[in-house]
């Protein structure tokens, strides 16, 4: 007695075959590290106090440079430079997560994905 069950476990048919769609994930991998190559090349710029303290952050969250003017040193207050420099230095960091949310967000197709980004 032949079975006639057979053919609803075969593959399925059409244009989207396995090949196919590794080939379009490569794609995908590739696009999002050239993305992510790129972000680090960015550099955002943060400034607090009217300009007292600047920080050069780049995409990949370093340090690159970090500004404060002459006027701002007080040896007698030295808890609000460096209250400037945690502000400024935060600031960057939510540049640089914008700056990746919105480069990376082709890729992830709007998605808030904890720890992807």
């Amino acid at each position: 007695m032949a079975s006639k069950g057979k053919r609803r476990f075969s593959a399925p048919r059409g244009p989207a075959r396995g090949g196919d769609m590794m080939k379009q994930i490569e794609a995908l991998q590739s696009q999002m590290a050239e993305a992510q190559a790129g972000l680090e090349q960015e550099v955002v710029t943060a400034s607090v106090g009217g300009g007292a303290v600047t920080i050069e952050m780049t995409g990949a969250q370093e340090v690159r440079a970090i500004t404060i003017r002459p006027d701002v040193v007080d040896p007698d207050d030295v808890e609000m430079l460096q209250d400037l420099i945690l502000a400024a230095f935060s600031e960057a960091q939510q540049k640089v997560q914008q700056l990746t949310q919105e480069r990376m967000s082709p890729f992830t197709g709007g998605l808030d994905i904890p720890g992807l980004l």
